[in-house]
């Protein structure tokens, strides 16, 4: 009995295996370091199987993988910042549209770029996303919301209206 429960649940994560794989590289940037991210995250999830008491695997999985890149932020942060060099001073090409459009996602500071990911890329709902994350339902749509704006306003040639802070 317990085998056949392993090998479902063995079966549930590598069903889930190419949307962690999806959301990791969109939320890194960075197709090795989003690999990394994932072993750790099937890692955790295979030591911690006791924990998962059914529910929709995909939401436990991505919570895992968000709350393991919280702490390789968290870790960065604490290290001097390098700047990678970049094309942006490049012309423009009339077939750079996807370049703009991953300019405008990197822009996004990693709260809203992370809420937008996986409501748009992994179709989560809004309650799945709160769940992920750990905030209340109102913080995603107002993440949502602030992130849209944001990528409009780059893709229109225009700078985000900066928030003053009291």
């Amino acid at each position: 009995m317990k085998g056949k429960a392993l090998g479902s649940f063995r079966n549930e994560i590598a069903a889930a295996l190419p949307a962690l794989r999806r959301y990791a590289r969109a939320l890194t940037r960075n197709a090795e370091l989003a690999d990394d991210l994932v072993q750790d995250t099937l890692l955790r999830a295979l030591r911690s199987e006791h924990l998962f008491h059914g529910g929709d695997m995909r939401s436990w999985l991505y919570t895992i993988l968000t709350n393991l890149n919280r702490n390789r932020l968290r870790a960065l942060a604490r290290r001097p910042p390098l700047q990678a060099i970049e094309e942006h001073d490049a012309p423009e090409h009339p077939q750079s549209g996807g370049r703009d459009i991953e300019r405008a996602l990197a822009a996004l500071v990693e709260e809203q770029r992370a809420t937008l990911l996986l409501v748009v890329l992994e179709g989560l709902s809004y309650r799945e996303t709160a769940e992920v994350q750990g905030i209340p339902i109102g913080t995603v749509m107002s993440r949502l919301a602030r992130a849209r704006t944001q990528i409009k306003a780059y893709l229109d040639g225009g700078r985000p209206a900066l928030r003053r802070i009291k």
